[in-house]
């Protein structure tokens, strides 16, 4: 397996990096403003920090985590016939699921990836069958050359955090929230990632939504009950 670590032609939808200005994903302001930059200062240190974690393992390792997560991810979601398994591109030291989504459709499912549709606006989803063509989106993004939208089914999504209730740390501004917010059904929702970047919380805010679940190399992290909710750094 070829390095992604550098995108060529194509970023990622995997990392939904359009999610790093919050203006663009048109989120409305946190109500409490100064708590907010707080958080959102934090995490784009965590953020930095854990990248650049993840981009420190080997290829090799990365690969073998990558094939484990996949297992875990066929175990928990189980039969795939006739249902819509949304995944993604890998980059920058994601867990590259391209065989995954072979495999997906080699029992009988159907595989989509996300499509940045405008400013302000949701991503929508594509049926995409691994090997059939790609077209550039918005950041070159690669996106299936024949728009085929649809209601995935499952929705799996990389992190570059979470912690123990789920909250999934992206690359800000809440755009892959706002997505899940549109649907007009709620997908099963896996996140995935390395092991070690679990946080103690990642201060989840009004609009942030929990994964079901986060698939890692070391097993399945299903939510814990809170004994309070965090809004803001203390």
């Amino acid at each position: 397996m070829a390095d992604d670590d550098t995108p060529a032609t194509f970023a990622s939808p995997a990392c939904f990096l359009h999610e790093v200005d919050p203006a663009y994903a048109g989120l409305p302001g946190p109500l409490d403003l100064r708590a907010w930059t707080d958080v959102n200062r934090w995490r784009k240190g965590e953020r930095e920090r854990l990248i650049a974690e993840r981009l420190a393992v080997p290829a090799g390792v990365r690969a073998a985590q990558g094939e484990a997560i996949a297992v875990s991810l066929l175990s928990e979601i189980g039969d795939v016939e006739g249902r819509v398994i949304s995944a993604y591109w890998p980059f920058r030291g994601e867990p590259d699921l391209r065989a995954l989504m072979r495999q997906v459709a080699a029992r009988g499912g159907l595989t989509a990836l996300p499509v940045v549709v405008g400013k302000g606006r949701p991503l929508e989803f594509h049926l995409w069958r691994a090997g059939a063509a790609l077209a550039r989106g918005v950041w070159n993004i690669p996106i299936p050359a024949e728009p085929r939208p649809c209601v995935p089914d499952v929705v799996i999504a990389p992190v570059v955090g979470y912690d123990p209730t789920c909250y999934r740390l992206g690359y800000g501004g809440g755009f892959f929230d706002r997505t899940l917010a549109a649907l007009p059904a709620r997908p099963r929702v896996i996140g995935v990632g390395s092991s070690t970047a679990q946080l103690a919380t990642i201060y989840p805010q009004l609009h942030d939504i929990p994964m079901d679940m986060i698939v890692t190399e070391a097993g399945v992290v299903r939510p814990q009950a809170e004994a309070s909710t965090v809004r803001a750094l203390t």
